[in-house]
């Protein structure tokens, strides 16, 4: 049974699966950070065990201050799987290179989260329905009544797992190299970050949309803003 440590409010729950034992000074226990990593992106990777071999699956997900949603057809395996057994679910978001004076002190500006649990498969037709909605509005928010919401045939072909944020490990890195003090500071090479900056484009219309049909408002708010 994994171990828990009681933290103040507010505070994430440190387990033997979230404790920070390497670059301690980049991991954080605040749940505000978890959440903002979490409302930052709606991609995420799903990590299993099928038939012993572990399987990594990039999968859309929906945040609430509760759960993590995912999402796949019925026919998926690793959906189909990850209920009977601890999966772990990552989000991360790159922010930048890290160009020190030695290749052994690069690194990456990021945010990453791990959580940890055994999600719980959705039946009842109106949390199917809420999931799926919380999970198109991590997206695209203002899409969910804007489009054609799914039919029933539409809702069995599709399933849908909850995921407690109770056990997650949150981790960060932000700022210039860490060698300026050491040795290799004198040497005569550039050092600093190479930011990278997140950004939707341009709204694309299908081709074969009727030239009448106008881009809704929500999505025009979207369009060539800066991510998260």
């Amino acid at each position: 049974m994994t171990r828990m440590t009681s933290t103040a409010p507010g505070q994430l729950v440190v387990t033997d699966r979230t404790r920070h034992r390497r670059l301690r000074e980049q991991g954080s226990v605040n749940r505000s950070d978890l959440d903002a990593i979490l409302a930052a992106g709606f991609i995420c990777h799903l990590g299993v065990l099928l038939d012993g071999v572990p399987l990594v699956v990039p999968t859309v997900y929906g945040a609430t201050a509760d759960h993590l949603y995912l999402h796949g057809s019925v026919a998926s395996r690793s959906l189909v799987k990850a209920p009977a057994q601890t999966v772990c679910v990552t989000v991360t978001h790159v922010d930048g290179l890290v160009l020190a004076r030695s290749v052994f002190e690069h690194g990456i500006n990021y945010r990453s989260a791990c959580i940890y649990g055994i999600p719980r498969p959705i039946s009842d037709p109106d949390e199917l329905l809420q999931g799926l909605r919380v999970l198109t509005e991590q997206c695209a928010p203002g899409q969910w009544e804007y489009a054609r919401q799914p039919t029933k045939r539409e809702l069995a072909a599709t399933r849908l797992l909850a995921l407690d944020l109770t056990e997650a490990s949150v981790k960060t890195r932000s700022g210039p190299p860490d060698d300026a003090d050491s040795p290799d500071g004198s040497l005569k090479v550039w050092a600093g970050v190479l930011p990278i900056h997140r950004r939707w484009g341009d709204l694309e219309p299908d081709p074969a949309l009727a030239a009448a049909i106008e881009p809704p408002p929500h999505l025009r708010s979207i369009a060539n803003t800066t991510m998260p």
